[in-house]
Order: C-alpha cells, then sequence, then structure tokens
C-alpha cells in the first residue's frame, strides 16, 4: 500500500522550499530516493556514488567507476542499488552497505561508452540500459546476463523508460527521436520526432539537445519528453528548457512549454501522484523547479534553487524532492503538504 493510499496529502508547489542541505568534496549529477524512502543517494564528478540516511545524514561513500556515473537504479527488493558510467560498466551495490570501503556485488561491461540511462522494468525483472554506443540492452536483474540488443538509433541514446503495462519500453536520442519498441519482435514499434528538442549548430559544428528525460500521463496517453531548445551557443551555455507532450498513438506533439527567459536544460521530468509536471532545470541561470499543469499552456511556478541543479527524484512521500547541485550540494526540498489520516469507512 502507498503513501498516497493511505493518507490525505496536499501538497502546494507554489510553497517549494530547501528542508535539509548536505555536502560532497565534489560537484554532484544526479540522485535517486531508495524504493522505501530511507536513504538518498547521489553520484559525483569524482566518479563516487553517495548514499545519505534521511533521518540523520549520515553518508556513506561507494568508489569503483572510472568516470562519472550518469543513472542510478535500484532492485524492486530495494536491496540493490545499480550505478551506470561513462566507463562502460554497470556497477550493483548492497543498498544497506555497512562496510567502509564498499565493494560491488557484481560488475558489468555493458556498452562501448557512456551508458547514460538505465531503468527497471514494472515487474522488476529486468533492467533496460542505453548510451552512447546507440544500442538499447536489456539484462536480467537476477543473475546480470545480458537478454537482447534493440539496435535502430542512429546516434547516441540520452533516457530509457518502460510503459507501466505494455512491455514496450521507449528510447530518446540526440536528435529528439524517441522509438517505442516492442520487446518481443525486438523492433520499434512507433518513432516519435521531438526534433525541437535538438539544435543543429553548423557555426559550432555541434549538435545539441537531446530527450534528456521522459514520464507518462496517468492514463498512459500521453508522452513527456524534456530537454533544451533556442541552443544558439551551446558551449556558452546559451540555450533555454522545452518540454513535449505526444499523443501516444498519433505521434503527433499535442502541446509544448518553453520554460521561457532561463538559459538552462530541463534535465528530468516526472509526474506527481496528484497530476502535475514537474522538471528540474539547470545551467547559467541556475537551478530551478518548475511546475506545469498539463491541461494548462504555460509553467505555473518556478522554485529558485541556491546553485546549478542537475538532477532530481520524488521521494515516495510525494512531498520531498532531492536535487543534485553543482556546487557539491546536496538539497532536500519539501513541497508544503497538510497530511490527515484517513477515517475508516
Amino acid at each position: 500500500m502507498t503513501f498516497f493510499e493511505t493518507t490525505e496529502v496536499t501538497v502546494d508547489p507554489t510553497a517549494t522550499h530547501v528542508d535539509k542541505t548536505w555536502k560532497y568534496t565534489s560537484p554532484l549529477i544526479t540522485c535517486r530516493f531508495d524504493p522505501a524512502g530511507k536513504y538518498v543517494f547521489a553520484t559525483a564528478q569524482d566518479n563516487a556514488l553517495i548514499r545519505w540516511t534521511l533521518a540523520d545524514g549520515a553518508m556513506k561513500v561507494y568508489k569503483g567507476h572510472d568516470s562519472w556515473i550518469r543513472d542510478i537504479e535500484f532492485s524492486q527488493d530495494g536491496k540493490t542499488v545499480v550505478s551506470s558510467g561513462c566507463d562502460d560498466r554497470l556497477f550493483f551495490w548492497d543498498v544497506e552497505e555497512a562496510a567502509e570501503e564498499p565493494k560491488p556485488t557484481r560488475e558489468i561491461h555493458a556498452h562501448k561508452g557512456w551508458i547514460r540511462s538505465i531503468q527497471l522494468s514494472p515487474d522488476g525483472t529486468l533492467l533496460a540500459s542505453g548510451g552512447n554506443d546507440r544500442i538499447v540492452k536489456i539484462w536480467n536483474m537476477a543473475d546480470g546476463k545480458l537478454v537482447k540488443e534493440l539496435v535502430g538509433h542512429e546516434i547516441d541514446i540520452y533516457s530509457v523508460m518502460w510503459h507501466p503495462k505494455d512491455g514496450t519500453l521507449f528510447s530518446g536520442d540526440l536528435t529528439g527521436k524517441i522509438y517505442r519498441w516492442d520487446t518481443v519482435s525486438d523492433k520499434p514499434a512507433l518513432i516519435y520526432d521531438g526534433k525541437d528538442l535538438y539544435t543543429a549548430n553548423t557555426g559550432q559544428k555541434a549538435g545539441y539537445g537531446g530527450i534528456r528525460g521522459m514520464a507518462l500521463s496517468e492514463d498512459n496517453k500521453t508522452l513527456y519528453a524534456c530537454g533544451l531548445h533556442k541552443a544558439t551557443n551551446p558551449f556558452g551555455a546559451v540555450q533555454e528548457p522545452l518540454i513535449l507532450a505526444f499523443d501516444l498513438e498519433s505521434k503527433k506533439v499535442v502541446k509544448k512549454w518553453e520554460v521561457a527567459g532561463l538559459k538552462a536544460i530541463a534535465w528530468e521530468i516526472k509526474l506527481h501522484p496528484q497530476g502535475f509536471l514537474f522538471c528540474v532545470c539547470g545551467g547559467g541561470a541556475g537551478g530551478y523547479l518548475t511546475f506545469i499543469k498539463p491541461d494548462e499552456d504555460k509553467d505555473y511556478h518556478r522554485a529558485k534553487l541556491p546553485n546549478v541543479s542537475r538532477g532530481m527524484d520524488l521521494h515516495p512521500d510525494g512531498v520531498q524532492i532531492c536535487v543534485a547541485h553543482y556546487d557539491k550540494q546536496l538539497r532536500i526540498c519539501r513541497l508544503q503538504a497538510k497530511v490527515e489520516e484517513k477515517k475508516e469507512g
């Protein structure tokens, strides 16, 4: 039974504020809460995976990767945390590790090049990964063996996401294309064109953009993707966040949200259980949590953060949001909430 099934929770994004701050020794990249909500894990530019205990801020550092860790995922039972690195490898770790110098329980040389995104399947048996070798790979969580490879992308893969019910898998690449894979035939059933999330900058001879994050609507009829546009000077961090909404069946873009005026990237997007979308934006403008109502044309609130934000996650309680920052700080933001126990009957 989830938190939202046992309590009446009202959150107010307009009252979002920093509740806790923990400092590390290196700039942070991304972060995730464990399924039980006991810990928050983050990754840093010194190649470490860091665990903080929410109750008291106690810190544990996991070292093993030879490069930045781009993503974090957990087993369904919450006992294992998986880290994906730019060093081609997936490491499996014990979430409750107590040793002074933790060692991975499993190591997989999974891709050639960066592994940018990983996600567990809804039934907890499979792990999908994608990265710079342009291949989506699916792994058995129980033994770490490769199950299959999905080949079709022509450029680096930035994000992967499972459909919660039908077994299909989404993968988004640098040019804004999103493949929806039929994991039985191993072929893309549909391809969504998010070209607005890509800029070919001929002057700097750079392609910039990518599907940085994805989410689905509660009824699974709309696919949301976030990233950036108006990248007139990528190397100078001149761009603005952009979120697209696709009709899942027609593949058409049905709505766009420009987070106008921010020189930033929309790094991740999530759907809150109470129906609103929120994304973390970070870059030259600093850091923001941006909140969107799917039926409205503009974002309705931007919560300014103390420093450049690069990754975020929602706690199982629906109230706390962790944010990884460039200034070496992990911040826990809190949505104002009124909690009342449901009355029986």
